[in-house]
C-alpha cells in the first residue's frame, strides 16, 4: 500500500485547508485510516482517525471542532478538513493506514499504523 498526501501549504491563523490522501491499496475500504503531524524535535502527534466504513471518527482534543476528517472509500481517498487553523497547527501532515482487517473502531498511536505517507507541510502564520 502506497500513500500518497498533498493539500498542505501556506495560510494565515483563522483559515482553512483540505488535506488529501489517496491509496493504491485495492481494498481502500478494509483499511483504518489517520492523520498525525509532527515538528522537528518531537514526537509524532495524533490528529484524527477514521473507521472502516467512515461512521466513527476519532481527534485529538485540540482539533475538535475545527478539523473533519473523512473517506471516500470509492476514490481511495481520506481527507482531513482543517477550518480556523492556528499557528501551533503548523506540523507537517501525515497520512496513516492499518489493515486490512475487520474492526469496527480506530487507533491513535503511531506503532499501530501499518503504512505511511510521506507528508505535506501545513504552515500557519499569525
Amino acid at each position: 500500500v502506497q500513500l500518497q498526501a498533498s493539500g498542505g501549504g501556506l495560510v494565515q491563523a483563522g483559515g482553512s485547508l483540505t488535506l488529501s490522501c489517496v491509496s493504491s491499496g485495492r481494498t481502500f475500504s478494509s483499511y483504518v485510516m489517520a492523520w498525525f503531524r509532527q515538528n522537528p524535535g518531537k514526537e509524532r502527534e495524533f490528529v484524527a482517525a477514521i473507521n472502516l466504513s467512515g461512521g466513527i471518527t476519532t481527534y485529538q482534543d485540540s482539533v475538535k471542532g475545527r478539523f473533519t476528517i473523512s473517506r471516500d472509500n470509492a476514490k481511495n481517498t481520506v481527507y482531513l478538513q482543517m477550518n480556523s487553523l492556528k499557528p501551533e497547527d503548523t506540523a507537517v501532515y501525515s497520512c496513516a493506514a492499518r489493515g486490512p482487517l475487520y474492526y469496527e473502531g480506530t487507533f491513535s498511536k503511531p506503532r499501530e499504523y501499518d503504512y505511511w505517507g510521506q507528508g505535506t507541510l501545513v504552515t500557519v502564520s499569525s
